[in-house]
């Protein structure tokens, strides 16, 4: 386990959970990749920002129970941790949005460049959002 990695993923999660964007963005670096989940990747800090911007939009999240497991260089990482979540506006091509609560198990794998996040890939069962969401 690497300590300063273990470091960098619990502030980057703290400062998401405070919706503290400037701190968590200044975690990433300039051309940090975004692997989507069940989606596209994106390339730049830039694009990064954006995408927050809307998912800020749409859903309320805090992350929790975060388990943090490292290389021991610190150069990767995996996070395994549950999305604690409320759907606040409906965002394109998904259910309907009217406050629903949700309780989704998560992970996200990480590489480490500088002390800083260069990608990050996410990952959680769209099915059981979409079950929970739209029932």
């Amino acid at each position: 386990m690497n300590q300063a990695t273990e470091k960098l993923l619990q502030d980057y999660y703290a400062a998401f959970n405070k919706q503290d964007m400037n701190t968590f963005l200044a975690m990433l670096t300039d051309d940090v990749i975004h692997d989507i989940n069940q989606g596209l990747r994106e390339v730049g800090k830039d694009v990064f920002s954006k995408f927050m911007d809307r998912m800020n939009a749409h859903y309320k999240e805090e992350i929790a129970n975060i388990s943090i497991t490292t290389n021991e260089d610190g150069s990767r990482a995996a996070v395994e941790f549950t999305v604690l979540g409320e759907y606040l506006s409906t965002d394109e091509g998904l259910p309907e949005a009217n406050g629903q609560k949700y309780n989704l198990p998560a992970g996200a794998f990480f590489d480490i460049r500088d002390g800083k996040v260069a990608r990050v890939t996410n990952y959680y069962n769209l099915e059981n959002w979409i079950a929970q969401v739209a029932g």
